[in-house]
């Protein structure tokens, strides 16, 4: 089984500590479920074999507490048993299988049930609230993404900037998965912000005049519309075929990053939109066709600001009845189905070639 180096993994969460002050009290309101698709880990048992994972319980917030982050040029993502895949009894009552990698295609990405901000994907030095409903920053700018994106559709969320001392500031929006995570959002061709400061909309370091500014208890909205288009790729990616790897008891699937490939294939999407909002108020259209792609609500922090997301159902400054969309908490449901579908149709295109690899065991 490979390993992480130390190069991929600098350092590990010990403990995100519960945030101090008006979000402290947040944790108590609003906590994701436990049990289901959140509910389980990986391990490898003795002669190789997967353990009993039941005895594997994530913490209360989705994901375990010690972790790889996303970082220098590789991604990681949880795996859970796939109970679809073929042959997987064999695979478990299987006595060669001493010192062999796993098969990736035998797992599946463990998809959250509840939109959150991850603790994978984003810059370590940022706190993350119990709940992972809230953020701290620390000193230069650094960001933080959603565990959901979205690639079509009309989608809304909020955030409310709860403690912004004096030379904080903030930059919110969407971003793709390649933005950088120790750069304000907005810094490259992967993200679209709107700055605290002066209200400047920024994309790929590009800062223009949109709006005022916006600060402490102030409640901003964030709109993406982005139309159906036939080169849109929607079917979420399998990983089956990345290789697997152990970290603190769980095993994650290791990716690479191909930013340059992505670079060279980005289009802009006709007709897609970004809307801000401050305090209800629509503040006009920010950016119009936008790259296509998978966008994540994303939140890029300068010094000690604290800010609070809500992914929905319920806002506190909705957007008028003119603007149609979809809360981000609907998205959890539909990801998982999506999930779903792209691994059964990894499992059945590839029906053959597993044959052959479980006939080779």
């Amino acid at each position: 089984m490979t390993s992480l180096s130390v190069s991929q993994v600098i350092g590990v969460d010990d403990m995100d500590i519960p945030l101090a002050g008006n979000v402290k009290g947040r944790q108590g309101k609003r906590r994701p479920a436990v049990g289901g698709a959140t509910d389980t880990g990986a391990t490898v048992g003795k002669k190789g074999r997967t353990a009993d994972l039941g005895a594997l319980k994530l913490p209360s917030h989705g994901y375990p507490t010690e972790h790889p982050f996303n970082k220098d040029g590789y991604r990681y993502i949880l795996a859970e048993p796939d109970p679809h895949a073929p042959f997987r009894q064999e695979f478990d009552e299987s006595n060669e299988w001493s010192g062999k990698p796993i098969p990736g295609w035998l797992y599946r990405s463990l998809c959250p049930g509840i939109v959150l901000l991850a603790l994978h994907d984003r810059a370590p030095q940022l706190k993350i609230s119990e709940d992972r409903l809230a953020v701290t920053g620390d000193r230069g700018y650094c960001m933080v993404r959603a565990t959901h994106g979205v690639s079509r559709g009309s989608w809304y969320w909020e955030v409310c900037v709860e403690e912004m001392p004096e030379g904080a500031a903030t930059r919110l929006g969407w971003g793709r998965r390649y933005a950088n995570l120790q750069a304000p959002l907005g810094y490259d061709k992967f993200g679209y912000s709107w700055r605290s400061r002066k209200g400047t909309r920024f994309h790929e370091s590009r800062g223009k005049h949109y709006s005022n500014g916006y600060g402490e208890g102030d409640t901003l909205g964030f709109l993406i519309v982005l139309p159906q288009s036939a080169t849109t790729k929607y079917t979420p990616n399998t990983y089956k075929d990345r290789p697997l790897v152990k970290f603190k008891s769980h095993l994650y699937y290791e990716d690479k990053d191909n930013i340059q490939e992505s670079l060279n294939n980005l289009k802009p999407l006709p007709g897609s939109k970004i809307y801000y909002f401050k305090n209800g108020e629509c503040q006009g259209e920010a950016f119009l066709d936008i790259y296509e792609g998978c966008y994540y609500p994303t939140v890029s922090l300068f010094r000690n600001v604290t800010v609070s997301v809500n992914f929905g159902p319920n806002f506190k400054h909705a957007p008028s009845s003119e603007f149609t969309y979809r809360p981000m908490s609907e998205k959890a449901e539909e990801a998982i189905c999506e999930q779903t579908m792209a691994d059964l149709l990894y499992l059945t295109e590839n029906e053959g070639k597993l044959r052959l690899d479980n006939f080779n065991l």
